[in-house]
């Protein structure tokens, strides 16, 4: 079975060395990636390579609603054989070795190095430019080595993991909302209830946006990035302008502020509350009820500020939401073209 949506970057198509075991429903793959021999992709599993090259070896496992991706302008991602990631995981921009293990709801960031023969356990965050030493196990927020191990219990951490995905998702049919030229939803996504998105706005690949309650309002020019799940039992969520929500991110009944970063695989407690010009480091979360205040970098788990928002920050910001306008207009003329 081939991904449920196979699009080009620039003129450049996916290389499948053979074409995967399994691809799931709602599994994406873009641009200039290659993938190994036996891959395997989970349901809502996204691979993006829009920008910078992919490069995936032989017996890949993707599993559900995690995403590999890129750092557009500076760094790809490559990974070794016979390497196992679990559901809700994101590896962003770095270097894995071959027989690793990465288990669920794990945030890998960018120019970090996982050496071979290496398991991350789950809810593990693996901080930019981190160099992990292979044979080791690693867990926490950063990831840091807790004993060795054998690769028997490796390999059996790999197969539980791939058992585990036997209970694949379900597809649920949503409602596409009416939105205008500028906008891009992506085929993949799944869209319920009372959601707005304001002009220049993106909701990428295998989101999950569910207004069960209260309406979710994205700002203009706001980016939702894939894998993200926002849903709504209470007041809802409202997200300013110029604000982006990066992979893989958890929002419950919320408000974020304009020209702000939620980092990739963060998780949003109901009834937090975000300023202008926050920027939410990766993988951290919120208490409920949270109150999040503006110009600062915030991180940790439950978030506290870490420094002041500096004038480069804001600007690497600013550049975000721009090249996600770009990539909006991009998409929106691929899928067009592939329909």
């Amino acid at each position: 079975m081939t991904p449920d949506l196979t699009l080009p970057y620039d003129g450049i198509l996916p290389d499948f060395a053979s074409r995967p075991v399994w691809c799931g429903r709602g599994s994406t793959v873009i641009g200039a990636a290659r993938l190994g021999s036996q891959a395997w992709i989970g349901d809502d599993g996204v691979i993006r390579a829009d920008g910078q090259p992919v490069v995936l070896g032989e017996r890949f496992w993707l599993g559900h609603r995690s995403t590999v991706h890129i750092a557009t302008f500076t760094r790809g991602t490559q990974v070794g054989d016979r390497v196992t990631v679990g559901h809700n995981s994101v590896v962003h921009a770095c270097t894995i070795g071959s027989d690793v293990v990465i288990e669920d709801d794990v945030v890998i960031l960018d120019g970090a190095t996982v050496g071979d023969g290496t398991v991350i356990e789950a809810g593990a965050t693996v901080f930019p430019r981190v160099q992990l030493e292979g044979g080791f196990v690693y867990a926490g927020s950063p990831a840091k080595p807790q004993r060795t191990i054998t690769r028997a219990e490796l390999d059996e951490r790999a197969e539980r993991l791939r058992e585990a995905a036997g209970d694949a998702l379900q597809p649920v049919a949503g409602d596409r909302p009416e939105v205008v030229e500028t906008v891009f939803v992506a085929s993949t996504a799944r869209l319920r209830g009372r959601v707005s998105l304001g002009a220049g706005s993106s909701v990428l690949f295998s989101c999950d946006l569910h207004a069960e309650v209260g309406p979710i309002v994205v700002g203009a020019d706001t980016n939702i990035q894939d894998n993200t799940v926002i849903r709504t039992r209470g007041e809802g969520v409202v997200i300013g302008r110029d604000t982006t929500v990066g992979h893989n991110v958890r929002v419950g009944d919320s408000r974020i502020g304009a020209r702000s970063l939620i980092g990739i695989g963060a998780t949003i407690a109901p009834g937090t509350v975000i300023a202008d010009d926050v920027m939410l480091a990766a993988g951290a979360t919120t208490d409920p009820g949270q109150l999040l205040e503006g110009g600062y970098l915030w991180g940790g788990r439950p978030a506290r500020i870490l420094s002041p928002l500096d004038a480069d920050k804001r600007a690497m910001m600013g550049r975000i939401v721009e090249g996600y306008r770009e990539h909006g207009r991009a998409y929106r003329k691929a899928e067009a073209e592939s329909a």
